[in-house]
């Protein structure tokens, strides 16, 4: 189940796959080690798990590289696009969740990247509206990125 592009109209949006896959030992494995075999690095990672399915959500350098390992290793999976911040600290966590509130923007789900570069802790977020959540976060100052600055 591959929808070929990424949802969303932002160009150089960070791009976010799910895969789909059956709850069982070794099977994240199995991802993580063909990614780096093909020199694809996972930089944020999320696991939703269910009785006897999964869905590994998760953020690399290399999108192209990564679609055709997961085609390749026939894994089912889709691709969507993800708000990326930066926070630097507690508090820039607490006004970045402030400032959607006040605009109205349900997050639907978010998780941190592995990196932390400059001691800076990213964020991946996705949003009820990804377009109007990246104006706000902007507006209130905070650095959004794009799929190239988290690119090698």
């Amino acid at each position: 189940m591959s929808t070929g592009t990424a949802q969303g109209g932002q160009r150089d949006s960070v791009i976010q796959f799910s895969a789909f896959t059956p709850n069982r030992v070794g099977r994240l494995h199995d991802l993580v080690g063909a990614l780096g075999a093909e020199g694809v690095h996972v930089l944020a990672l999320t696991v939703l798990d269910a009785t006897d399915s999964a869905i590994i959500r998760f953020v690399v350098d290399d999108p192209q590289k990564a679609r055709t390992v997961l085609r390749d290793q026939a894994f089912a999976f889709a691709e969507s696009t993800l708000v990326v911040v930066e926070v630097s600290s507690p508090e820039e966590l607490n006004r970045l969740v402030a400032a959607l509130l006040e605009a109205e923007l349900n997050i639907n789900y978010l998780y941190s990247f592995i990196p932390h570069p400059g001691g800076k802790s990213i964020l991946g977020l996705s949003m009820e509206d990804n377009d109007m959540a990246e104006k706000v976060l902007q507006r209130h100052q905070f650095p959004v990125l794009r799929q190239s600055d988290i690119s090698r």
